[in-house]
């Protein structure tokens, strides 16, 4: 098993609080992040610097992202209040998180879009769902903010922990995992990896790096 050599530490915080996609609010305002900012071959891609923060509680990991654009790709009539299958083909932020180390080519998928649409994935790279392991409902929760004036929409996530990890949550615990953005039309088409997978595509598990929940 060769893991990415990035980390990204998840702080501990005692209750769950509502999601603002605000990186000022007070949950979110001290924590640091990490950034990707490479495309999937570790080249750089200017003006997508894009940061990633955690929190988990002990029943939910969090994540938000803050993602500069030049040029937004929204798809038109979405939809928040169910899942929106191949919303990948339009601007999202992603996490691939897994915690199967036996077999790291079983994993889930996240994403957010900046109109607060969302998906969560069940993959398996070796046995592949008819479906894409997109009917699998993870009961995870997004909120999503575009600041127009400064070109930068945020991203929140909330996924119960139960759903992705056997394990019960505790300081120490890691998990693999990787970011990525897909943003911009497809004439400005922009991929930001923070583990670059060094493939057309962002399903390299072996490419993932670690997060760890911290105290």
């Amino acid at each position: 098993m060769a893991d990415g050599p990035g980390r990204i530490a998840s702080r501990y915080i005692a209750a769950d609080f509502p999601l603002t996609a605000d990186p000022n609010a007070k949950q979110w305002k001290d924590v640091k992040g990490i950034f990707a900012e490479n495309n999937a071959r570790g080249e750089r891609v200017p003006g997508h610097r894009t940061e990633v923060r955690s929190l988990w509680t002990e029943k939910n990991l969090y994540f938000l992202f803050v993602n500069p654009y030049e040029q937004l790709h929204l798809k038109p009539n979405p939809s928040t209040t169910s899942e929106t299958n191949e919303l990948w083909n339009w601007d999202v932020a992603e996490v691939f998180i897994g915690t199967n180390f036996d077999n790291i080519r079983r994993y889930k998928e996240f994403q957010v879009s900046p109109q607060g649409e969302w998906v969560d994935l069940d993959i398996d790279r070796d046995q592949k769902k008819p479906e894409s392991g997109w009917v699998w409902n993870s009961g995870f929760e997004v909120k999503a903010r575009i600041d127009e004036k400064k070109k930068i929409w945020y991203g929140e996530m909330r996924i119960p922990i139960g759903k992705i990890d056997t394990r019960p949550p505790r300081a120490g615990n890691e998990m693999r995992i990787n970011f990525y953005r897909i943003q911009g039309p497809p004439e400005q088409h922009r991929g930001i990896a923070w583990q670059p997978t060094h493939s057309r595509t962002y399903h390299v598990p072996e490419a993932f790096g670690r997060l760890i929940l911290s105290k």
